[in-house]
């Protein structure tokens, strides 16, 4: 039986949600499953809501949107007030958000952006905080191929700083 996970990551234009889908993409690549992935943001790019949308399968993908989220992350109440609408199973979200949400399955509440800022000095590295609590929690993609696309994707110099974020993000939800 095909295992299939469909993921939507959402917050605001500029911190990086959309290259966090690539990343998660091709570390599904990587690792020898099928993956797709899209994305969405609002004409004011810096600041307006973004989404990126990434499907993982075992077997063929028949359709390449979303369609029964499985997880939503949201860093932004904006984000959630737009794209929060049809998730199903798991919502994880920035904990300085008060949002009133549905009851899914199970919500986890996880300080992303402050562990970003505060702890790894850089905000810009939010993303792949997120990304490690993701797959910290889903298991989507293996550790190792999850480094390779991160190094593989992120601005040449800031390696160590995107593997200390990634582990920062494993270490939220373990």
């Amino acid at each position: 039986m095909s295992v299939q996970k469909e993921l939507r990551l959402s917050g605001s234009g500029g911190q990086g949600l959309i290259l966090a889908g690539v990343i998660l993409a091709e570390a599904a690549l990587i690792d020898g499953k099928r993956a797709i992935q899209s994305q969405s943001y609002g004409p004011e790019a810096r600041g307006g809501s973004s989404k990126a949308e990434v499907i993982i399968s075992d077997d063929e993908i028949d359709f390449v949107k979303v369609q029964k989220c499985d997880m939503l992350l949201c860093l932004t109440q904006a984000a959630y007030d737009k794209y929060g609408k049809d998730f199903t199973r798991l919502l994880i979200l920035d904990e300085s958000l008060s949002v009133k949400y549905p009851e899914p399955e199970k919500v986890i509440k996880i300080p992303i952006l402050d562990t970003a800022s505060e702890k790894l000095g850089r905000q810009m590295v939010a993303n792949i905080v997120a990304l490690g609590a993701v797959n910290g929690v889903l298991n989507l993609v293996s550790k190792e191929s999850l480094v390779n696309a991160v190094i593989s994707r992120v601005p040449k110099g800031t390696e160590d700083l995107n593997k200390r974020a990634l582990e920062s993000g494993y270490e939220l939800v373990r």
